[in-house]
C-alpha cells in the first residue's frame, strides 16, 4: 500500500483522484470506481502498489504491437482493478475483482524486482499489462524509471481512459501503448464499459503529440460496434487526429464474461474492417485473434514488399534495416531497435 497520486482532499475526509475521467469522490473508509485506490482518514491509497497478481514473459506480438521491437519479449505485469467494467472482459477475473467485493489479492514484488526480473528473463521491456495499468499508475511509475535506467523500455496496454494529468506523469518513462478505441459512439462506452468515449480520443491525441510509439486495437462485436460507417469513422480518425502510420488492430470477438450469448466476429467482417482502414489511407492494418495469414504480416506501403512475416506470435522472418524497407528502402514507422 502506498499514498496515491493526483488527488485533491475536499469537504472534511472526502477525497477526490483525479487519475482517470471518472474523478471519483470518495469518502472516509470507501474506494473509487476501480475498487483499488481507497480513502483512509482523508489520505488516498492505493491498495495495488508492489503487489502483482500476473508475472509472465510474453512476445511483445501479443499486446498487440507489431511496430514495436518486433521478436522480443516482455516482462508482463498486472495488478487486479481496472477503471471500466467492460461485459466483454477477457480478464474479468483480476479486472473486476475488487469491485465484486473481492480481496486485493497479489504477491508482494517490489519494483526493483520486476526490473531484475526482466533483466533476468532477456526481456527488452516491461508491459504493464492484463488489468488497466492506470488504476496501479504509481506502481507501473516507480517501475518504470528503475526500467528506463537500466536500459529497458515500458509499455502500457490500455483502455485509454486517463486523465492528461496521469499522461503527463506517466509518458516521459513510458515508450510505447496500445489503446483499445473500442467503439465510436458514447453510447457503447456508456452501456458497455461504463464510460464515454471523448476522454479516449484525448488520450490518444495526447500520446502521440508525446511521442510515445501508439497502436490501436478495436475488437469488434457483432451487431454493437461492427458497422461499416463507424468502422470509417475509427480509421479516419486515426488517420485525421494522429497519423496514417499509427498501426490498427482489428481484432475477433470470441464470447466471455456478460456477453457469452454473441457470437465469434465473422471473418468476412474482419476482412472488411481490415479494407476499410486500408481504404481510409492507413498504412499498417492488422487482424488478431484470426486464423495465420498476411493480416499479420507487415508490408511496405510504397514497394509492398514483405518485411516482417509472422506467424502467430512469433516473428519467422524480417527484413527491416535501420528502420527502412530492405527493398526500396522507404521508411517504415515504429520502433526498432
Amino acid at each position: 500500500m502506498k499514498e496515491a497520486l493526483l488527488y485533491d482532499k475536499g469537504d472534511g475526509e472526502r477525497v477526490r483522484c483525479r487519475l482517470c475521467p471518472h474523478r471519483c469522490t470518495i469518502a472516509d473508509g470507501k474506494r473509487g470506481i476501480c475498487g483499488v485506490r481507497e480513502n483512509r482518514g482523508g489520505k488516498l491509497y492505493s491498495l495495488v502498489w508492489g503487489r502483482p497478481c500476473a508475472l509472465h514473459v510474453d512476445p511483445i506480438e501479443k499486446k498487440p504491437l507489431y511496430h514495436f521491437l518486433p521478436g522480443s519479449v516482455s516482462y508482463s505485469i498486472a495488478t487486479v482493478g481496472c477503471n471500466l467494467r467492460c461485459q466483454h472482459c477477457q480478464n474479468w477475473e483480476i479486472s473486476q475483482m475488487p469491485k465484486a467485493g473481492g480481496n486485493v489479492e497479489g504477491d508482494e514484488v517490489l519494483p526493483e524486482e520486476v526490473v531484475q526480473g526482466a533483466l533476468g528473463s532477456g526481456c527488452a521491456s516491461i508491459s504493464y499489462t492484463y488489468t488497466e495499468p492506470t488504476v496501479y499508475m504509481e506502481y507501473a511509475l516507480d517501475t518504470s524509471k528503475l526500467a528506463s535506467d537500466k536500459g529497458l523500455k515500458n509499455v502500457f496496454v490500455s483502455n485509454g481512459y486517463m486523465t492528461e494529468d496521469a499522461i503527463e506523469l506517466i509518458s516521459p518513462h513510458l515508450h510505447a501503448d496500445n489503446v483499445d478505441l473500442k467503439a465510436f459512439t458514447d453510447r457503447f462506452y456508456r452501456e458497455v464499459c461504463g464510460a464515454s468515449l471523448e476522454p479516449v480520443l484525448s488520450t490518444l491525441k495526447s500520446l502521440v503529440k508525446r511521442r510515445v510509439w501508439v497502436e490501436v486495437t478495436t475488437l469488434l462485436i457483432p451487431s454493437l460496434n461492427d458497422s461499416p460507417d463507424e468502422l470509417k469513422q475509427i480509421a479516419e480518425f486515426i488517420r485525421g487526429e494522429l497519423g496514417d502510420f499509427v498501426p490498427w488492430h482489428v481484432s475477433r470477438f470470441h464470447p466471455d464474461y456478460k456477453m457469452d450469448n454473441i457470437p465469434h466476429t465473422d471473418m468476412r467482417t474482419i476482412q472488411k474492417a481490415a479494407d476499410i482502414g486500408r481504404e481510409a489511407g492507413l498504412k499498417y492494418v492488422y487482424a488478431g485473434n484470426v486464423p495465420h495469414g498476411d493480416y499479420e504480416n507487415t508490408y511496405c506501403p510504397k514497394c509492398g514488399e514483405l518485411l516482417i512475416e509472422r506467424n502467430g506470435f512469433s516473428v519467422t522472418m524480417k527484413r527491416i534495416s535501420a528502420g527502412r524497407c530492405g527493398k526500396c528502402k522507404n521508411a517504415i514507422e515504429g520502433v526498432w531497435t
